[in-house]
Parts: structure tokens; C-alpha cells; sequence
């Protein structure tokens, strides 16, 4: 028998995830369901500076964004990856780079060479060998065209980005598409006495708010998800100790020449002492913050280590974000789906919070309810939403393990941590013979994120042992080809700061 659909979408919470939610249901629905967003001025959202990863552009384009238009709106430049200082250990930065590393000799792909090779000199670092992480280390960006070859056909890249703007430049799309906007503060949740269903939400001045089916967006606090319905969480904290972040804004260095340097194509992660400090570069200012355990490091002693590793003047007062590393038993509970920090936080320190917000509301629309909410669809959402959520925890897990550092006791603490098996096996398969196997097509880092992080963190591995099949000389002459290519195009490129000015520069806010 057919199932109906349901009607009434309410959206609690606007921020990023609801104005996401809102954009991409209110396009992709056609228009058939009536959609309603509530939030409160009175609230604030976390609302920093966000760096993003390459699935942003299909979000971006479902939604048919202009990217011009989004980068100007948002004070948005480029990002080819993340640079990770200090986390090997004191002095040592590496990037993970988007894109391809190389090009594959027979079946084996570059590292493998370099890992033979590195270690007998005359090899550089392994920066060298991928387009995204050298015109990184340059400073430089170009984008790709269709008809490009390899290596700039490999490229990729994501953005960094206001997250307070760009939620704005959602909600006029979605308001254009006919989204319900209500201002207020909700002060209670009704539940269907037959079902415990969310019935409606009460808002300060006494109005009532209905619906079919209820997202919760409402941040860490989880009014809906948690609050009403009393989904249980799942806490991280003893593998990923931060459990706390000041962010502050800064201007950039100096002007000019001075700008244009700083404005550089990555995110900076830099490790301190009890935690580490993102540095994200927009086109009006700089996004700061320091991530950090409350365990082993004072508020006081936070705040003051992130204004004093900024790169110009502070533009306000640090303000502190506390946090539960984890996620919620379900996602999906009754008539509620909970969308981006109401259902886990994850630290920022590989860009992955708004792809959560992303894959779960396209898995939404992929599994997206009738009036009945078939049991069997709600659990395979939160059957998926768990798998995700643990995978990006086991890559985050890893640069704390693997590590040199034991300095201080925070970073003794996660050098000798047990760690989840499932990111254990995939360490020793690593130190065995580097070779890299996905075990679920939904798994978002792929070999090439994998491979720039375990090198770049000093993982002690051997090489496929069937590289030895292939001359010294072959191999180091198939090295430098790919080393002289990758300089030369990175080299082509322009400055990121001068391709900003030429392509999407914001007017002044």
C-alpha cells in the first residue's frame, strides 16, 4: 500500500545547519511541502570562520550557487588543504592536500616509491609530489579547466568562508523559495500522548508551532532530539580530550604585500601544549581559535595563548565554545532528525563539520519519511549516520596517536592512549606494508588523506615489498619526473591573493 506523505517540515535552530537544511529541502522538495524555520536573535550561533572540504561545491551546487556570487557574499577564498604544524613534533609542518598524489607506476601509487627512497636522500619532501600541496606551500591557485591534464586536472579544492554570511546568503534563497521564517524563543515541547511524537513547539509569546516532521537544529543543546525525546549521547571525551575552544578574529598582517601573503590557499592547525589553534584565512579578516582539554589546560591560559599567536590586531574578545566530543545514540528518533551539532560535534580539525551537516540532510532526502516513519528507514538513517560520525572519529583520533610528541601530559596522554580497533587495524596494515584498503564506499577520507597524514605524523611503515621489483634508478628518475612537473605548474599559477582580486573579490562589509 502506498504511504502518504507527510506535509509540514519545521526546522528548529537557523545557524548554518538550519539555513542549509532550509536551502536544500526547499529546493530539492520542488516546492510540495510547507517548510518552517524558527530561531531567535536572542540566540547566537558559534558563527566563526569555517574552512570547508571539496564536497561543499556539490552542495553548493545543488542549489545552483553561483560561486562567484557565494564567495563575495561570504568574504570566501580558496582552500587546497590544511598545513599541521607541531604535530609531529615541535618545528615539523606537513600538508594534507585535496587531490591526487602523483601518478601510479604499474598498480602502486607514489608513496610507496618515496617511502623506499626518502630515507636514502635525495628525495624531497613528500609535499613536493602532489599539485594541491606544493601551490599550497607556494602560495598560489588556479582553478581547473575540463579540457586540463594531469597533474591540474588531479586538483581539487573546498573554501573557507564567514559561516555567520553564509548562513545569511541561505536564507534569502530559502525565504525566496517560499521557507517560513518565525522569529522566537521556544519555551516548551509538546509530545503526542499516544506516540511521543513532537506534537508542536510553544514559542515565549504563546504561540504554537506544528508539524509533520521536525529537524533539530538547535546546536549542542539538543532541545529536540535530546531534551524532549531523551536521546542518550555517546561521549569521545577519552580519546579526544578538547572538550573546550576560545575563537577571535583578527585582522591580517599589515597591508599589501602584507595581506597578500597571509591570505594563503590552506587552514593552519598549529599544536600547542594542550590542544591546538586554527588559523583560516578570509578575504576581510582571519579566523582564530585554540581547541583544548580542560583537563590539562586553564581557561585563562587558553585565551591567553591564542592572543598571542595571532597574526595581527584581535577584533574582539575571545569567546568560549564548550563541547561534548561524541554523537547522539540516534539521529533519528520518532518524527525528529537531528542536523548538524544537535546530533555529535566532532573538533574542526579536519574541516568536516559542515560536510555532517551536508550528508545528513542529503540522507534525509535519501531515506525521507512517510506518514508513517517506517521503522525500517529510521534505522537505516542512524545506522549510516553512525558509521559516518565513527569513521571521521578514527581519522581525527589518528593525529593524536600517531605522534613523537610526549612533552607535555597531554600529548603523553595520546602518544600511549588505547585506541579503537578499528583505527588500530587500519594503523598496522599502514606500518606493515603501507597499503591502504576502504571498507565501505561511505568512508570520506580516501587513501591520498590517509597517506599525507600518517607520513606527515611519522608513522613507522615499510613499503610494498613489490617495489622492489623496479630499478633505483628507474624509480628515482619516475620521482624527480613527477617532482619537476608539479613545481612547473605550480609555478604557473597565480598568487592566491591576486586571484582573489581578479575573480570574486567581496565589497568591503
Amino acid at each position: 500500500m502506498q504511504t502518504s506523505l507527510i506535509k509540514t517540515i519545521t526546522i528548529v535552530g537557523g545557524g548554518t545547519a538550519g539555513w542549509m537544511t532550509a536551502a536544500l529541502l526547499s529546493k530539492l522538495l520542488l516546492g510540495r511541502f510547507q517548510i518552517t524555520l524558527i530561531e531567535s536573535e536572542d540566540i547566537g550561533t558559534i558563527g566563526v570562520g569555517e574552512a570547508t572540504i571539496p564536497a561543499i561545491k556539490v552542495f553548493n551546487q545543488l542549489l545552483d550557487l553561483d560561486e562567484v556570487e557565494f564567495l563575495k557574499a561570504t568574504q570566501g577564498t580558496f582552500k587546497l588543504g590544511i598545513e599541521f604544524v607541531n604535530w609531529r613534533d615541535k618545528g615539523h609542518s606537513y600538508i594534507h592536500g585535496f587531490g591526487k598524489i602523483g601518478v601510479d607506476l604499474m598498480w602502486l601509487h607514489t608513496h610507496q616509491f618515496w617511502l623506499k627512497m626518502f630515507p636514502k636522500g635525495g628525495v624531497k619532501d613528500f609535499d613536493h609530489y602532489g599539485l594541491n600541496t606544493l601551490a599550497a606551500r607556494r602560495n598560489r591557485f588556479k582553478m581547473r579547466r575540463p579540457d586540463d591534464s594531469p597533474p591540474m586536472s588531479d586538483m581539487d579544492y573546498a573554501y573557507h568562508f564567514d559561516a555567520s554570511l553564509y548562513a545569511r546568503h541561505l536564507r534569502g534563497l530559502s525565504e525566496r523559495r517560499e521557507v517560513r521564517r518565525i522569529e522566537g524563543r521556544i519555551t516548551q515541547v509538546v509530545l503526542r500522548p499516544d506516540n511521543g511524537y513532537i506534537d508542536s513547539v510553544v514559542l515565549e509569546n504563546g504561540q504554537a508551532v506544528g508539524g509533520d516532521l521536525f529537524i533539530d537544529c538547535s546546536g549542542m543543546r539538543g532541545l529536540l532530539i535530546g531534551e524532549a525525546l531523551g536521546v542518550g549521547y555517546e561521549d569521545w571525551n577519552h580519546w579526544l580530550l578538547n572538550d573546550r575552544a576560545y575563537a577571535v578574529p583578527c585582522a591580517h598582517r599589515g597591508t599589501g604585500a602584507g595581506v597578500s601573503e597571509s591570505l594563503t590557499p590552506y587552514t593552519r592547525s598549529i599544536a600547542h601544549a594542550s590542544g591546538w589553534q586554527w588559523r583560516i584565512p578570509l578575504q576581510h579578516r582571519i579566523g582564530n581559535g585554540h581547541v583544548y582539554s580542560s583537563a590539562y589546560l586553564s581557561d585563562d591560559e587558553a585565551a591567553t595563548t591564542l592572543l598571542k599567536n595571532l597574526d595581527g590586531q584581535a577584533l574582539a574578545d575571545p569567546r568560549q565554545v564548550r563541547f561534548r566530543p561524541g554523537k547522539r545514540q540516534r539521529a533519528f528518533e520518532k518524527n525528529c532528525v537531528a542536523i548538524g551539532l544537535s546530533g555529535g560535534f566532532l573538533e574542526p580539525l579536519e574541516s568536516t563539520s559542515i560536510h555532517l551537516i551536508q550528508t545528513g540532510i542529503l540522507r534525509l532526502l535519501a531515506l525521507f519519511p512517510g506518514q508513517s516513519f517506517d521503522a525500517r528507514d529510521i534505522a537505516e538513517y542512524n545506522a549510516q549516520t553512525d558509521f559516518e560520525y565513527r569513521d571521521v572519529r578514527d581519522f581525527i583520533i589518528a593525529h593524536y596517536k600517531v605522534t613523537d610528541r610526549e612533552d607535555t601530559p597531554y600529548w603523553a596522554y595520546l602518544k600511549h592512549m588505547d585506541i579503537p580497533d578499528s583505527l588500530a587495524q587500519r594503523i598496522e596494515l599502514f606500518r606493515s606494508s603501507a597499503r591502504f584498503f576502504k571498507h565501505s564506499a561511505a568512508e570520506l577520507f580516501h587513501e591520498e588523506s590517509w597517506v599525507q597524514v600518517l607520513l606527515g605524523q611519522g608513522l613507522d611503515m615499510r613499503y610494498d615489498p613489490m617495489v622492489d621489483m623496479i630499478p633505483e634508478d628507474q624509480i628515482t628518475a619516475y620521482l624527480r619526473d613527477i617532482e619537476e612537473v608539479i613545481s612547473e605548474y605550480a609555478d604557473g599559477m597565480p598568487i592566491h591573493a591576486d586571484f582573489i582580486a581578479r575573480y570574486c573579490k567581496a565589497p568591503p562589509l
